[in-house]
């Protein structure tokens, strides 16, 4: 199973980075245009490259992405 952690303290920029500190490979982020939209921003660790991605596509891109 994949484990998570909500973490919704200080400004986005500070929270991606108590992640990388700690190891986190992907954090999934929901913003305003998440109800619009239905996609949250997956940010990868090692790349720092940030992607769109709709909801009900989380788990599975994630998982495909630890497999790589």
């Amino acid at each position: 199973g994949l484990s998570c952690q909500y973490d919704q303290q200080g400004a986005i920029g500070r929270r991606y980075r108590r992640q990388d500190e700690i190891g986190t490979p992907f954090c999934l982020t929901i913003d305003h245009d998440t109800a619009n939209d239905n996609c949250v921003t997956l940010r990868d660790r090692d790349s720092l490259e940030q992607e769109r991605i709709p909801v009900d596509n989380i788990a599975a891109e994630v998982i495909a992405r630890l497999q790589k």
